[in-house]
């Protein structure tokens, strides 16, 4: 996945996201602003999972 592109059609992909990871805010995905780490970090944090799951995660997400 192309991460230049995730972070140029934010606005698009943050409906995706917000269906994929449903405990994620509005304001959470304001913040992420289509960085991959920082995605990362919340779907780690809000789902209680370890970085290399949340990486996977985040790796096989259907776009």
């Amino acid at each position: 996945m192309n991460w230049d592109q995730v972070k140029g059609n934010w606005k698009q992909v943050k409906g995706t996201i917000k269906a994929q990871w449903g405990r994620l805010t509005d304001d959470e995905l304001d913040e992420i602003n289509g960085e991959r780490e920082k995605l990362v970090g919340k779907i780690q944090e809000r789902y209680g999972i370890a970085r290399e799951e949340a990486e996977k995660q985040v790796e096989s997400m259907k776009m």
